[in-house]
């Protein structure tokens, strides 16, 4: 029997800027070791359906793309996969090349074929050299005449490990029109929905999805297969716990599929995480990459990790992410053929086998952040590894436009961090996390931004009060974080259009540093900058005209910490463009905020062996089905 890894797809929508992850008919070449292309030929009337496309005369489209060549090195890793057949069907004449890359991207060809009429071509690759990275691919030549390729996929004679479907998880919060969007896509690839048992749509808001237009023609097509629950709204984690309780109870289900609801999906990533699932020698999380939905060649997340010292999350490669496949496609990125290792995938796409649930437990009672990253720590612990596997990925509304250190989500990241350090960090007294969380609250009283300080001033006071206020304060953290915002002016954004504001010495410009390189201080420069900068704002009072008026104007890529605590107030462009915030300094909040940071990272610290014990003793009970089922009955 054969069973299918991969198909090769083209893109649902007809979208140029989607093209270049599908398939490359530009000419590339390179110029002090950065691509450049030399000729654009992408043309979207040459893809004919979904898995058909034209190949002109004369010319070449090569699928060593992001979603099309074969991620060889990864089922050569987690699977016992060794040979996969690849198989190419096209009409009219044509030469098929195929290639494979190592983890370094050094290209090799490994076979040709020329072909006419209607040929369905196979190639049998052997899965034996690809451990440090690599991928596999093929190129399409048409000569005097255009030539079609019907389609193509690779297949193995192999049958998987592991048999069961995978239930969907999909948890919102007032995006009724992407989940119906995503309903839709789902609904048309059949090939997907043959691998999924249920689709638990987990409806937290008040523009409920079953009242969107469209709704009910996709929820007829879907049938039983969908199930929408309706519950408060208990964030991510509480959405998430839900559709994991759920598949539970489902016999068919050997896998809970999680997925955001402002996205857009590519149907065949999902059915590539389930079948990846399916195969792997011993069951794994299978992460999906995040896309940028509103730059859509832009890859944000490729494999993340927690680094043990700070406790923080990063990219594993931090200073070449974002990639933009419009700017270097994959052939030409050799870091993206090496074979990265996660330590957690974001929960905006993530396959999780039941048996790791029925292990470790559901999600953290966590609201929102840091869920995705502790539960795959906690799995990890367990002997479930996740992959970030690439060809497997959607678009989400990335966090470029946001700024969510500094809004009523600063409170969730700063106990979710400490949280999920107490539980798994190896460092003595966390490492360097609690300097770094103090560090962090210094930061935002030298930018005058005193609403986040008080949130994480907030959120340590519940930390140091025991693990029990996590899943008490469920549904009414976000709430009382939002509600403590009217107490701070500086959260308003002004965005009157009939007012226009002005700062008293105007808009302060900067040169724009490369990606990833800032003028900060550093050394010596840094300790000195913070400790005078600390004592000024201690001992000085704003001058009366720089509270009546912002002092200063820095747009939000200039606003930096090394730059705004220099002047008494500042105009700063909110994240999203929509309009400005006006921070002004508050000698009195900045000593009262300053002296409890202080006082509390201090107990913090004085107390971690404690309050580590307490945490990793009551974790059982926080992330066990049985919890999270009285707390949906308690809730509903």
């Amino acid at each position: 029997m054969t069973y299918v890894l991969q198909n090769v797809v083209f893109p649902l929508d007809r979208d140029p800027d989607l093209l270049p992850l599908y398939a490359d008919p530009e000419t590339w070449s390179t110029i002090e070791e950065e691509p450049v292309r030399v000729s654009s030929r992408a043309h979207l009337g040459n893809i004919l359906g979904r898995t058909r496309a034209r190949i002109v005369a004369g010319r070449r489209v090569s699928l060593g793309t992001y979603f099309n060549a074969f991620p060889a090195s990864y089922w050569q890793h987690w699977t016992s996969v060794r040979e996969v057949r690849l198989t190419v069907r096209t009409s009219g004449p044509a030469t098929i090349l195929v290639y494979r890359s190592n983890g370094g991207g050094v290209q090799q060809r490994i076979d040709t074929r020329e072909v006419s009429g209607d040929a369905a071509t196979s190639f049998d690759i052997a899965l034996t050299q690809f451990s440090d990275g690599g991928w596999i691919w093929f190129d399409v030549v048409a000569d005097e005449k255009h030539a079609m390729l019907e389609g193509a996929e690779w297949t193995t004679e192999q049958p998987p490990a592991r048999a069961g479907k995978a239930s969907l998880g999909i948890t919102t919060y007032n995006k009724p029109d992407y989940c119906v969007e995503t309903l839709t896509a789902l609904a048309d690839a059949p090939d997907a929905l043959e691998l999924v048992d249920r689709i638990f749509l987990v409806d937290q808001g008040t523009q409920l999805v079953s009242e969107q237009a469209g709704f009910d023609d996709v929820a007829a097509r879907l049938g039983e297969t969908l199930q929408v629950i309706t519950q408060p709204n208990l964030g991510g984690s509480g959405g998430f716990a839900r559709a994991m309780q759920e598949t539970l109870e489902r016999p068919s289900s050997d896998f809970v599929q999680l997925l955001d609801d402002d996205v857009r999906i590519e149907p065949e990533s999902l059915r590539r995480s389930i079948v990846f699932g399916q195969y792997a020698t011993t069951p794994l999380l299978v992460g999906g990459h995040m896309f940028d939905l509103l730059d859509r060649p832009k890859l944000h997340g490729w494999a993340e990790v927690v680094d043990n010292a700070p406790f923080m999350w990063r990219n594993l490669y931090q200073e070449k992410m974002p990639h933009d496949f419009g700017l270097a496609n994959l052939r030409q990125s050799p870091l993206l053929h090496m074979r990265m290792d996660a330590d957690y995938n974001g929960w905006w796409m993530c396959l999780i086998p039941v048996e790791a649930i029925r292990k470790v437990g559901l999600s953290l009672p966590a609201f929102i952040k840091w869920d995705d990253a502790e539960f795959c720590l906690r799995a990890g612990e367990a002997g479930y590894p996740t992959v970030s596997m690439p060809g497997v990925a959607l678009w989400h509304v990335s966090w470029v436009g946001k700024d969510d250190s500094i809004d009523w989500q600063a409170y969730f990241h700063a106990r979710n961090r400490i949280v999920a350090g107490l539980i798994h960090s190896t460092a003595p007294r966390g490492g360097l996390l609690i300097r770094h969380s103090r560090r962090v609250d210094l930061k935002h009283l030298m930018m005058m931004q005193y609403y986040p300080v008080a949130l994480r001033a907030r959120a340590l006071r519940d930390v140091l009060s025991g693990p029990e206020h996590m899943r008490r304060g469920l549904a009414t953290a976000m709430p009382a974080a939002r509600k403590l915002a009217a107490q701070y002016p500086e959260t308003v954004i002004h965005k009157d259009p009939t007012r226009v504001l002005h700062a008293r010495r105007g808009r302060l410009v900067y040169q724009r540093q490369k990606r990833n390189v800032f003028d900060s201080p550093t050394g010596f420069k840094l300790r000195w900058f913070t400790l005078s900068t600390l004592v000024s704002h201690w001992l000085h009072s704003p001058a009366s005209e720089n509270v009546e008026q912002p002092e200063v104007e820095f747009g939000k890529g200039d606003a930096n910490w090394w730059r705004v605590p220099l002047y008494d107030s500042a105009l700063v462009s909110a994240a999203d463009g929509s309009g400005k915030n006006i921070y002004t300094r508050d000698r009195k909040k900045f000593r009262s905020q300053l002296l409890e940071s202080i006082k509390l990272h201090a107990a913090l610290r004085r107390r971690w062996p404690q309050l580590q014990e307490q945490y990793r003793r009551a974790l059982p009970d926080l992330v066990s089905a049985e919890a999270w089922k009285r707390t949906f009955e308690d809730e509903a």
